[in-house]
C-alpha cells in the first residue's frame, strides 16, 4: 500500500510540475547589438597627467574628472607613475610603469608617491617621514602619471594583472595614440 502511495504521489508531483499555464505579456524590446560581438561592454579609460609637486600644490597634483569622462563610483581607478625608460633591440625609448603606491629609500628617509581617487576627481601625493622641502627635482618635477578607470564588472571577473599597465591597456582596448594627456599646472 506504501508503494502504491509512494507511486502516485511521485506522479502527481510530476504532473504538477510539468503543468504551464498562459504565457505573461512580452517585455520590452532590448537594445541590438553589434555584429560579431560577444556582449561585452568595456567603458575603461586611460589619460595622461603630467605635473610638479611643490609646497605651493602642498606636495599633490589634483585632477578632476572632465565631464566626458564618465566614472562610475564602483569603477576602479589605478594610477602609475612613470618610472623610468630602457631602449629595446631597435634603439626605440620603451616606458617602465609601476603602479602606485611606490616607495623610494632617500638618504633623508622613505618618500612614496601615493593617490587616492572618487568617481569625481583623482589625487597624487606625496608622503614622506621627512620635510618634503628636501627633495631633488628629479623626484618632484614633471612627474607622469598614467590613470586607468576600470569598469568593477570587469576588474573583478578578469584575470588581470593590474601591476601590468600595457595588459590593463589591451584589455581595455585602449592603444597608446588614444591616451589622453593632461598637463596640470599649479
Amino acid at each position: 500500500m506504501k508503494q502504491i502511495k509512494l507511486l502516485l504521489g511521485s506522479l502527481l508531483a510530476i504532473l504538477i510540475l510539468s503543468c504551464e499555464g498562459p504565457s505573461g505579456p512580452p517585455g520590452p524590446p532590448g537594445f541590438d547589438g553589434v555584429d560579431g560581438v560577444d556582449g561585452v561592454n568595456i567603458l575603461g579609460q586611460v589619460l595622461e597627467i603630467e605635473g610638479s609637486f611643490s609646497p605651493g600644490n602642498d606636495y599633490s597634483l589634483f585632477y578632476e574628472f572632465p565631464t566626458t569622462i564618465e566614472v562610475f563610483e564602483s569603477d576602479v581607478v589605478l594610477v602609475y607613475i612613470l618610472w623610468d625608460q630602457t631602449v629595446d633591440g631597435n634603439g626605440e625609448a620603451v616606458d617602465i610603469w609601476r603602479l602606485l603606491p611606490q616607495t623610494r629609500i632617500l638618504n633623508q628617509g622613505l618618500l612614496q608617491y601615493n593617490y587616492d581617487f572618487t568617481f569625481l576627481d583623482v589625487s597624487v601625493f606625496l608622503e614622506s617621514d621627512f620635510d618634503l622641502g628636501t627633495l631633488a627635482p628629479g623626484d618632484t618635477d614633471n612627474q607622469i602619471f598614467r590613470i586607468a578607470i576600470v569598469p568593477a564588472e570587469f576588474a573583478q571577473g578578469a584575470k588581470l594583472d593590474t601591476s601590468n599597465i600595457i595588459e590593463v591597456m589591451n584589455s581595455l582596448n585602449v592603444s597608446e595614440e588614444e591616451v589622453g594627456r593632461v598637463i596640470i599646472n599649479d
